[in-house]
């Protein structure tokens, strides 16, 4: 099979930090409040107005808190578990990495006793009618290393005495999420916005803040993860008063994206890039015999992190570390030639592609993409086939 000619303008492709938004330069960080305290008037006006534009573009209900929090989604995720777990049973739902991380830290960190695992392979989603939201329910809206997500907040009931947990970090920006069914929702800069890392966003209902106000965790509070004090929330939090140094620079360059957001047309011109991007795959995955998606259901499958699986004779034939070898090997050729970068799948899923769909990236570039990944498995498989 001949090379193509054709590149992406952009190959940047990765699932996290993810690429920024089209015509960024550098020059967008020129009223970056560097060199400043952080808790100085102008820079905390700057991240209240990350908070206010955020808050503004996904609609949130009246009365929701937004605050920017440590350690990037994960940050975000940990300390609403630590804060508000505890005082009812909890389902957590884990399907790929992420859910079954925080199976791991509500079991094994926090000890609870009263905790069902809602399980499935990668690919496919555990049985959301088995769902009981009068506990406490956790699950990621998208599974990131699946590229496997819920379909929609149907099976989240709106009387529950439960709170719902939800880490969306690759969906707010890319869906229009239901947050009248979320409780505690969590993101971050880098992934949808295409912004800078290490810092997180929750979104809390008042029904989680009554929890904060209500209950004492029985385990000691870092104070990282502290949201409330004497009985009170920490209203400081998600007006700018961050718990820890937040970078400048990163609040400067997320206002830079969420203005750009603003500018094509607010969330649905988001959500409008990013379905394009998955449309662009799904025609190509239809008509190409050697790939498919890893999430069989079209209704759970994923707009932004695009999860592929190779299903051609030849690989499957393979042993384990053979069929480790060629998404490997795939991506080093591809990045070489310069046409995408991190493309590899998350190292706990099986071996395959992960191409970032989100609506930063151009579907031009995914269009360019597509021979390229045709051409280079057809290279692997020869290059492999006769060094076997």
């Amino acid at each position: 099979m001949s090379k193509p000619h054709a590149r992406p303008r952009n190959p940047q492709f990765s699932t996290g930090p993810c690429t920024k938004h089209p015509g960024w330069s550098l020059n967008a960080l020129a009223g970056a409040e560097i060199g400043r305290s952080h808790r100085a008037k102008q820079p905390k006006a700057k991240l209240a107005e990350v908070i206010a534009r955020s808050a503004e573009l996904l609609n949130l209900p009246d009365g929701y808190r937004l605050g920017i929090v440590p350690a990037s989604d994960t940050g975000a995720v940990e300390m609403a578990l630590w804060s508000m777990l505890g005082p009812r049973g909890v389902d957590v739902l884990a399907w790929e990495s992420f859910g079954a991380a925080w199976a791991t830290d509500i079991v094994k960190q926090l000890k609870l006793d009263d905790v069902r695992t809602l399980s499935a392979p990668y690919g496919e989603l555990p049985d959301l009618s088995q769902v009981d939201t009068d506990r406490d329910v956790v699950f990621t809206w998208n599974g990131t290393t699946s590229g496997v997500r819920v379909p929609d907040g149907d099976w989240i009931a709106a009387d529950r005495e439960g709170l719902t947990i939800c880490d969306a970090t690759s969906s707010v920006f890319a869906k229009d999420l239901p947050f009248d069914k979320l409780d505690a929702v969590t993101w971050s800069w880098q992934k949808v916005l295409g912004g800078e890392g290490a810092h997180g966003m929750l979104a809390l209902s008042q029904r989680a803040v009554a929890r904060l106000e209500s209950h004492t965790p029985s385990w000691p509070m870092p104070k990282i993860f502290t949201l409330a004090k004497g009985g009170r929330l920490i209203e400081g939090i998600f007006r700018g008063e961050t718990i820890n140094t937040p970078s400048l620079l990163a609040a400067e360059d997320v206002l830079d994206a969420l203005k750009w957001v603003e500018g094509i047309g607010g969330l649905p011109a988001l959500i409008a890039r990013s379905e394009a991007n998955l449309a662009a795959m799904t025609g190509w995955v239809d008509r190409t015999g050697w790939i498919d998606f890893m999430a069989a259901d079209p209704a759970t499958r994923s707009s932004t992190s695009i999860c592929l699986k190779i299903v051609d004779p030849w690989f499957t034939g393979l042993d384990g570390d053979g069929q480790a070898a060629v998404p490997k090997r795939m991506a080093a050729l591809l990045e070489a030639e310069g046409v995408a970068f991190d493309i590899t799948g998350h190292r706990d899923a099986p071996p395959g592609l992960r191409i970032w769909g989100g609506s930063t990236v151009e579907t031009s570039d995914i269009e360019a993409l597509l021979p390229w990944l045709d051409w280079c498995f057809a290279a692997v498989r020869d290059e492999l086939a006769k060094a076997a």
